[in-house]
């Protein structure tokens, strides 16, 4: 069983943040967002608990959230990193392939990164994400720099809501047009 600091659970409660963010922003009619829950294939389950022990997944995943808000696709990926410091490889490339074949349809990609020593989330655009994995490509870094952000995309819990992503990507829009 994983404890609690594991890598298996990492993320668990940046995601319950953004559930709940999502049931609040539902019941107001704000937007429609759902996880998207990564299939897997059970190998052992514990007889007694019935938990399952080992499984494999049956395919890679996408993004972790989907849905439309006020009429626009949107899809995203919920991140945490603990440094200043945000690995790319924590970025997959069939996960930026699905994002910019999502932006192609009409939607907007992106992705939420939790910064918890700061306590502060980042937006963090695809055509941002899509700048830094260039430069790797290209033999640069393979991570970003908190510093390197635009500081009009960081924020922090408020109005009630516990990761308020709206105004990013109200913000997001603005700047397309």
């Amino acid at each position: 069983m994983p404890t609690w600091n594991s890598r298996g659970l990492r993320g668990s409660a940046l995601e319950e943040y953004i559930n709940r963010t999502n049931e609040k922003y539902l019941a107001h009619g704000l937007a429609l967002i759902q996880k998207i829950p990564t299939p897997i294939t059970p190998v052992s389950i514990d007889k007694h608990t019935r938990h399952i022990t080992l499984a494999y997944f049956e395919q890679k995943s996408t993004v972790d959230y989907i849905g439309a808000v006020q009429g626009i696709p949107v899809c995203f990926d919920a991140k945490e990193c603990r440094t200043d410091t945000f690995p790319l490889r924590n970025i997959h490339a069939h996960q930026a392939a699905f994002m910019k074949n999502f932006e192609k349809q009409g939607g907007v990609a992106f992705i939420l990164v939790f910064y918890s020593s700061r306590e502060e989330f980042y937006y963090l655009r695809l055509a941002e994400l899509l700048q830094f994995w260039g430069r790797m490509e290209a033999g640069g870094r393979k991570s970003f720099v908190y510093q390197e952000l635009d500081t009009d995309f960081i924020f922090r819990p408020s109005g009630g809501l516990l990761v308020p992503y709206l105004d990013a990507l109200q913000k997001d829009l603005a700047r397309r047009d």
